[in-house]
């Protein structure tokens, strides 16, 4: 066979055929992803020239040429591509578009075959099949675009969940960062929390050591105040014994003597019931300011008895004076008590307000002590004594008791160093003092105000004047 042979055996409608292909080719791996989706059929679907090849060697050896070749090799890309499609049939645009090419397909493939047994029948239906063509052709452009629609959405979809998903991932690593965070902050909230206890627990303890220490400082005062007391009557007691020993051996010696005078021996027998009397006395006073002591230094119970603020507000006056005066011989102060009489009893534990009056006597016998000490430089440039204070000044310290209402009032007054207005309102505050250390552990007001406030549902509060003295007033229900 020569070379114009071969070229006369070709078939034109073959060449158009192979970029149509092409096209096709290029357009379904576009479509389906399958690069992707099917990487191997990909691979496959770049030899689709390789048809076009067989044929045109089938239609050079057979030496002859064929009109239905361009539609054999069409249709055999596009059994190809078929497949490829089914392949990935579960997405949804690629079904689309199987639905919509599957009746030209059909057609095709009856067509080609029609082409090749009834020559005839196809020329004399040209007409009827290129209209039957076109409207599978119009169908298959229509569903494309159908198809591209959803592609466009099925592809925004995806973005949209790999986005989600890319969120997701994020969302999960910061939470994972932040629940180590979490962890590395609650570990240090917990050794935070363990130290603020054993902050907690050293200051509930010091607190303890500091009450008692209180506790401690004001029965040292009452001790010393009774121990002053009771010196007094046992004095009086000691030298009336001895006066008495002296008297009975006065009368024993007139009672041996061969003249005896009976009216020395009667005012002898006299004065010695006198000095027993004398001594009956003190030595009442004596017990009663031990049994005093009993009571103070007893347990409060918590309950409240009938009590007679007068008798009580008296006799811690005293005690706090002498209290003070055993450790400061040359100190004297004028005590201005002023009880109102008849004032009933009222229910109260004794023995914390006791507490409290010690509390407020004692802190105003420091403050005129500490008004007649800061005076004494001027004095002694004077030529004054030492002791004796600013010119005119005596110190003086009052305990005054009123009813008032339903309530019951206990005034302590000092003409002391009074308190400067911005102390007043921390005074009744735990730890605060403005004593020197180690005179005070500012305890004492604070204890007391719980006890006349929360004990006994009162109130106490203070007035003062800087240089001028203070007044504490305690208000009991009465």
């Amino acid at each position: 066979m020569d070379y114009k042979q071969l070229v006369m055996n070709l078939n034109p409608g073959l060449l158009f055929a192979i970029p149509l292909c092409w096209l096709l080719v290029r357009g379904v791996r576009k479509f389906a992803d399958t690069p992707r989706r099917l990487p191997a059929w990909d691979r496959r679907l770049r030899w689709y020239w390789v048809p076009a090849v067989v044929l045109f060697a089938g239609a050079a050896v057979l030496g002859r040429k064929i009109d239905w070749l361009d539609d054999a090799y069409l249709l055999l890309v596009v059994s190809a591509l078929v497949l490829v499609l089914l392949r990935v049939s579960a997405y949804r645009p690629v079904r689309t578009l199987l639905l919509a090419g599957l009746p030209l397909y059909g057609w095709l493939c009856v067509q080609l075959t029609l082409l090749i047994t009834h020559t005839r029948f196809i020329g004399r239906s040209d007409g009827w099949f290129n209209s039957l063509n076109k409207f599978l052709l119009l169908w298959l452009v229509a569903f494309f675009f159908v198809a591209r629609k959803q592609k466009a959405n099925a592809e925004r979809e995806r973005v949209e969940r790999e986005a989600q998903e890319l969120e997701r991932q994020r969302i999960t690593a910061q939470n994972v960062e932040l629940e180590q965070q979490v962890a590395e902050r609650t570990a240090a909230l917990l050794e935070q929390a363990e130290a603020l206890r054993q902050t907690v627990t050293e200051l509930t303890t010091t607190q303890a050591q500091l009450v008692q220490a209180e506790k401690m400082a004001s029965l040292g005062e009452l001790t010393a105040g009774i121990a002053h007391e009771i010196q007094n009557p046992l004095n009086f007691v000691n030298n009336f014994a001895e006066v008495s020993t002296e008297l009975v051996a006065e009368l024993a010696d007139e009672q041996l003597r061969p003249a005896r005078d009976f009216g020395l021996e009667a005012e002898l027998l006299t004065d010695l019931k006198q000095n027993l009397l004398k001594i009956s006395q003190h030595g009442q006073r004596a017990a009663s300011i031990v049994r005093g002591m009993l009571e103070h230094s007893r347990t409060s119970s918590g309950e409240r008895t009938p009590t007679d603020l007068n008798q009580l507000a008296d006799e811690y006056l005293r005690l706090a004076y002498h209290g003070l005066r055993a450790k400061d011989k040359s100190f004297n102060a004028t005590l201005l008590p002023d009880f109102e009489p008849g004032l009933p009893p009222v229910a109260v534990v004794a023995q914390d307000v006791g507490r409290v009056l010690l509390n407020l006597l004692t802190n105003a016998f420091y403050a005129v002590r500490q008004r007649q000490q800061q005076s004494q430089p001027h004095n002694q440039m004077q030529g004054q004594p030492a002791a004796g204070g600013e010119a005119g000044y005596a110190p003086t310290v009052g305990v005054r008791t009123r009813r008032v209402g339903t309530q019951v009032e206990i005034r302590v007054t000092d003409n002391g160093t009074g308190i400067p207005a911005e102390v007043q309102a921390k005074i009744f505050q735990p730890f605060f003092t403005t004593k020197p250390t180690g005179e005070g552990t500012g305890l004492g007001l604070s204890l007391s105000y719980d006890i006349i406030t929360k004990g006994h549902g009162g109130t106490l509060s203070v007035e003062s004047e800087p240089g001028r003295g203070s007044t504490f007033t305690i208000a009991l229900p009465g």
